[in-house]
């Protein structure tokens, strides 16, 4: 019996091994093919991209316009108001938090 599980191992063992090279020349083959397909879209990439960013970059300079600068003056005053009526807003609020009651 034991001449005829070796025999069968060796059997199972050559399968394998005949497996194992049919599987890793099927990888080689794929791995060929992958590296084609990358190498051709490298090739297209770089022409389709500053295409859509040119046109991205066109299209925001003409949506934003100028200030005038009677307009950035008013805007630059309005905000100085809010930020000194914020000031004195936080100064009233702060004083009042501030007392300990005591029982």
């Amino acid at each position: 019996m034991s001449n005829n599980r070796v025999e069968t191992l060796e059997s199972t063992v050559a399968e394998l091994e005949s497996t194992v090279e049919g599987l890793t020349d099927e990888l080689i083959e794929a791995k060929e093919r992958i590296r084609v397909l990358e190498a051709e879209l490298d090739a297209d990439t770089p022409t389709r991209v500053p295409e859509r960013r040119s046109e991205e970059t066109e299209a925001a300079e003409d949506e934003t316009p100028e200030a005038e600068p009677d307009e950035v003056a008013e805007a630059a005053a309005d905000a100085e108001g809010s930020v000194e009526e914020e000031a004195t807003g936080d100064e009233a609020e702060d004083s009042g938090s501030d007392d300990i009651i005591v029982a």
